[in-house]
């Protein structure tokens, strides 16, 4: 009966991961296409219903008059012009409001039917509501970076948006897999091998995507479109330049900078997670380890793939957007295999 339960509540779970995953794809959608400071109020409740008619339109396009996106960037606009770039911000913001519903009626249901007796899970889920809450707090913080001054939003508080993000769908996905496969003995002698470099690739892993964040933020990419060169130089003088001057700070606020270690931390995960799959694969004799290790190599080398052509072709929508959704699908593999490569006990029984 428990069992059943958990399997229940993981299947949930997993429904709201997959709409994160989507809100990662739309929020990179809306950045991309300059949407996102598009709606320039937070309005939790009333925000529910779009403009209803031309003079609501014109209410909502006369307020993202007064930020300096407009005045200096899309100071051309028109309304239909405007249209478009509010269905992007709308969009993004419905499925964080539906994800909060997902999340919080079966939630509701659960207990209510006695599905969360056991405390960790409730207190699990109740961690996993705060860190959602927190994330949307974190989203506005980032808009309102761009509402006054600035043309676009923070590239740090991007960034820490972005991270929160990760940390959610990360422990959402632990939650999931302790509800599937809840036991586990280690017959494998390379599994804690496998455990130590895994935990190892994670930091790596996390460190990259918060520099995908701050290159996101920074419009890094679109500097140097070359590869591996930039420009002529592995390391072009206008960043040594630039160290010289400003010391350690240019590592996250020069773009250069930051897509000179987004581009080389990228080489440098690709070339230790091939290492260790020449080392361990073979070996695994755990399927669901030796699964998540494979999936772990393919997607690595996608996303090397990715970043390389998102370069050459000057950051094209559709495959930046797929740049950064792998980028939560690898690190989502890493997670797995961390999981499936040490011992634990039937945690929510």
């Amino acid at each position: 009966m428990v069992q059943s339960a958990n399997k229940a509540i993981a299947y949930w779970l997993l429904i709201g991961a997959v709409l994160i995953l989507g809100m990662v794809v739309l929020g990179g959608i809306t950045r991309l296409t300059h949407s996102g400071l598009s709606i320039v109020t937070w309005q939790p409740i009333k925000g529910v219903l779009p403009p209803l008619n031309e003079q609501e339109w014109q209410q909502a396009f006369d307020a993202y008059k007064q930020i300096p996106e407009y005045q200096k960037v899309h100071h051309y606009f028109d309304l239909d012009d405007y249209k478009k770039i509010f269905f992007w911000e709308y969009l993004h913001r419905m499925l964080g409001r539906f994800l909060g519903i997902v999340f919080f009626l079966p939630f509701l249901y659960f207990l209510y039917k006695g599905k969360l007796k056991n405390r960790k899970l409730r207190k699990r889920l109740l961690l996993i509501f705060s860190l959602g809450g927190l994330q949307g707090l974190a989203g506005w913080y980032m808009v309102k970076s761009g509402l006054v001054e600035n043309t676009s939003v923070d590239h740090i508080r991007l960034a820490l948006h972005m991270s929160i993000a990760l940390l959610v769908l990360s422990v959402i996905f632990w939650t999931i897999l302790e509800l599937l496969y809840p036991t586990n003995k280690i017959s494998d002698r390379i599994s804690p091998k496998i455990n130590k470099t895994t935990k190892f690739l994670m930091g790596i892993i996390i460190i990259q995507i918060i520099y995908g964040g701050l290159t996101a933020g920074l419009k890094a990419g679109f500097v140097f479109p070359t590869y591996p060169k930039m420009g002529n130089q592995y390391i072009p003088e206008v960043a040594l330049q630039s160290f010289r001057n400003e010391g350690l700070s240019t590592w996250i606020n020069d773009p250069v900078w930051v897509q000179f270690i987004h581009r080389w931390v990228g080489f440098f995960i690709l070339i230790v997670i091939w290492y260790f799959a020449y080392t361990f694969v073979k070996r695994i004799k755990i399927k669901t380890l030796k699964i998540s290790f494979l999936s772990l190599v393919a997607l690595v080398s996608l996303q090397y793939l990715y970043g390389v052509l998102i370069l050459i072709y000057k950051v094209p929508v559709w495959l930046a957007v797929l740049h950064q959704l792998n980028a939560f699908l690898l690190y989502l593999s890493c997670i797995a295999s961390l999981y499936f490569s040490h011992y634990r006990s039937n945690r929510f029984s």
